[in-house]
């Protein structure tokens, strides 16, 4: 049996970065062979097997033909007459085209080496432009190495365009779209992500929403730099400093939806972007499929970022209510502290201004324990009726935060 390393494994260790899992390449085999020395199938779309000892994956080499449009138009062949190089030839980037056999000797016949040296994105074949959800792996690769320096090559800019313009992502399917937006949200440079599909014209299409925030401008004086589109994705970047949740910065890059929104007489100003955008961000959660969890953070921050930035300026009956909104006396529920963390990435996605202070956390979590603290238990065993008990509950709450307040002044 033949085996190399290859893929990310291969591409991962030459980078210097940590390796999760082992991808194996087996060459030379056959379904029937590798199960008679103990390997157990696993795989779908293709012949993927478990090691009988380690459990690791081991993939035989394959070929792929292009039959229809969309990604999952393939025949696969794999058998034992498929050759590594053919293996190889199939794959997206010429850095995930790299073999290594077990004693460490590299196999490169697509120059893949050249390119992480270049830090450059390029792609094997033209038979890259077969599959669309390969503009979907590259921005995600963007979002992954961008801090290393990576860029896309002209030439598969390029071919990324014309795929766009033949209409291949218009075969991308909803499940799909979100999972790789998902793992890009978890990368360290999510925008990246984004950009790469704006650089390839496919933002457009996958991700209108987010395409008709650049050009609309914002107020200089708190915004410096002054295009929404910009602004959102300094938020995303924001969000993944401070939290590794992809709710928060999933949140942090719909927020402000509602800003494509505003008559352009208005411009700059967004006088009520925040519940405009709401049918905008359910229009998104719902074709994409978003999880609740997701969507409930990202409605909440985007109806009530507002309130969070003007804290200092609010009522105490207002912010007693919008702590209601937002869970703050339900146990174990994380959404407040979720909400706090994505309104901190909108304050710091801002050029110039990523380090101010966002004294409005510490603020709202002061009240937020001040009304917690309350003690309900003479309300609710007391005379009053229905929604007299909410009432009073909130009369003692709004007190409560109204003596928090003092106290912070």
């Amino acid at each position: 049996m033949q085996t190399y390393l290859v893929g990310g494994t291969v591409r991962d260790k030459l980078l210097g970065l940590p390796v999760k899992d082992n991808d194996w390449l087996v060459i030379g085999e056959t379904p029937e062979s590798m199960i008679q020395q103990g390997f157990r199938p696993v795989g779908k779309d293709f012949p993927v097997f478990l090691h009988p000892k380690t459990q690791e994956e081991y993939a035989l080499a394959r070929t792929e033909r292009k039959t229809a449009p969309g990604y999952k138009g393939f025949v696969v062949h794999a058998d034992a007459d498929v050759s590594l190089e053919q293996d190889l030839l199939r794959r997206d980037l010429t850095i995930n085209a790299i073999a290594m056999k077990p004693d460490g000797t590299l196999v490169d016949p697509f120059n893949g080496q050249r390119d992480l040296e270049q830090r450059l994105f390029r792609h094997v074949s033209p038979a890259f432009a077969e599959d669309p959800v390969r503009i979907l792996r590259i921005a995600r690769f963007a979002a992954r190495y961008h801090h290393l320096g990576f860029t896309l090559a002209e030439e598969t800019r390029s071919l990324m365009q014309g795929m766009v313009a033949a209409g291949e992502v218009d075969y991308l399917v909803p499940e799909r779209v979100w999972a790789e937006l998902q793992k890009a949200l978890t990368e360290k440079t999510p925008s990246a992500f984004f950009y790469t599909l704006k650089e390839c014209q496919a933002l457009k299409i996958i991700f209108p929403e987010i395409e008709a925030l650049f050009g609309v401008p914002q107020p200089a004086k708190y915004h410096p730099e002054i295009d929404t589109g910009i602004h959102t994705l300094l938020c995303v970047d924001q969000a993944a400093l401070i939290s590794p949740k992809p709710e928060v910065r999933f949140a942090a890059l719909v927020h402000d939806l509602g800003k494509a929104l505003s008559p352009k007489e208005h411009w700059p100003s967004h006088h009520g972007h925040e519940r405009a955008g709401l049918p905008l961000l359910e229009q998104l959660c719902k074709r994409l499929r978003v999880p609740n969890n997701f969507n409930n953070l990202a409605k909440h921050v985007m109806e009530y970022h507002s309130h969070c930035h003007k804290a200092f300026e609010l009522r105490a009956g207002t912010i007693t209510d919008m702590l209601l909104v937002l869970n703050v006396f339900k146990p174990e529920n994380t959404l407040f502290d979720d909400f706090l963390l994505a309104c901190t990435a909108d304050a710091h996605g801002r050029t110039g201004l990523e380090h101010s202070p966002y004294r409005q956390t510490e603020f709202l979590t002061l009240l937020a324990n001040a009304a917690k603290a309350v003690d309900t238990k003479s309300v609710m065993l007391g005379e009053l009726q229905g929604a007299a008990i909410g009432e009073a509950i909130r009369q003692l709450r709004i007190k409560a935060v109204c003596e928090a307040i003092k106290l912070w002044q």
